[in-house]
């Protein structure tokens, strides 16, 4: 699987947190559903500002946006 740097064009956002727990669930959720995802961190690691973010591939967003609300309305 290419990572976002290397291909960026095909790779989106689908969720972003301050909570890094949420994030890694979530992409737990997306590879049982065989949904590639890549967890990048932007959050400071002093002040822990910024998000955690989970991206996907534009190939699997459809399916990645409905395992999102189920995760969401879970939660």
């Amino acid at each position: 699987m290419p990572a976002p740097e290397q291909n960026r064009e095909r790779w989106v956002c689908l969720f972003a947190s301050k909570i890094r727990y949420k994030a890694e669930i979530l992409k737990g959720l997306l590879e049982e559903s065989d949904i590639p995802a890549v967890i990048i961190n932007k959050q400071d690691s002093a002040y822990l500002f910024g998000d955690i973010e989970v991206y996907v591939n534009l190939d699997h967003v459809l399916r990645a946006q409905q395992i999102l609300k189920q995760f969401l309305g879970d939660e």
